[in-house]
């Protein structure tokens, strides 16, 4: 083994169930050749999830397809907007290969996992690479800074964005008083005379019946 780099892209490569007990086993040989820093290194690299594993197969083992997906990236980086084409192409391509990979594995290809592979190889597509990782040594699943310039689909839907709120309805402002409000009008001032001085018929006619009364009673004394 020559060193370190080569240690990582050997244990990138081990089939997945395997991929503890190699690490031991190339940790161990990287000590023995007087690296134990870069064999304490490889023991600390962590065991991959299946879509960050097939990616790093894409790289060794269909590297044609792989170095498509990074020459288009570069030609739409450049502004080439007819290569966007050739690029969904090689993603296409990628995934497809990504799906007999996980078959031959006997891994189940999932949506889900192809999905989070054609993000992860959107991701380096934008950056050209796999940095800060070794190259086909990817240590974690990445997300591009941006789809749309690729015309790639992150595999979530964003939520629609909230309808902005009715502005509340203004009160209507109220009416200044002016100086005749506030003063009684002279319809006001007689309406408060008949307010203290009542005038009713009903009183009227009972004085009536009481003179009325008088009198005849006047008249029975005389007549006695």
């Amino acid at each position: 083994m020559a060193g370190f780099e080569d240690a990582v892209a050997e244990l990138a490569q081990v089939p997945l169930p395997q991929f503890v007990d190699e690490r031991k086993r190339i940790a161990g040989e990287l000590k023995a050749a007087g690296d134990a820093a870069g064999a304490k290194q490889v023991l600390a690299r962590k065991r991959p999830t299946i879509s960050v594993w097939v990616v790093n197969q894409l790289y060794w083992h269909a590297r044609d397809a792989f170095e498509d997906l990074l020459a288009t990236a570069e030609r739409l980086r450049k502004g080439d907007l007819k290569a966007s084409g050739a690029h969904r192409d090689a993603i296409a391509k990628l995934r497809a290969r990504a799906k007999t990979m996980l078959e031959d594995a006997g891994n189940a290809p999932t949506e889900s996992t192809l999905r989070r592979v054609a993000t992860t190889l959107a991701a380096i597509a934008v950056t050209g690479g796999f940095d800060p990782d070794p190259p086909g040594a990817l240590s974690e699943d990445r997300d591009p800074p941006g789809f749309a310039a690729f015309g790639i689909a992150s595999g979530s839907d964003e939520p629609a964005a909230p309808a902005p709120a009715k502005p509340a309805a203004k009160a209507k402002p109220e009416k200044a008083k002016t100086k005749d409000d506030d003063e009684p009008t002279k319809a006001d001032d007689e309406d408060d005379k008949k307010a203290k001085h009542p005038k009713s018929d009903d009183t009227d006619d009972l004085a009536k019946a009481r003179a009325k009364r008088a009198r005849e009673a006047e008249s029975a004394k005389a007549r006695e």
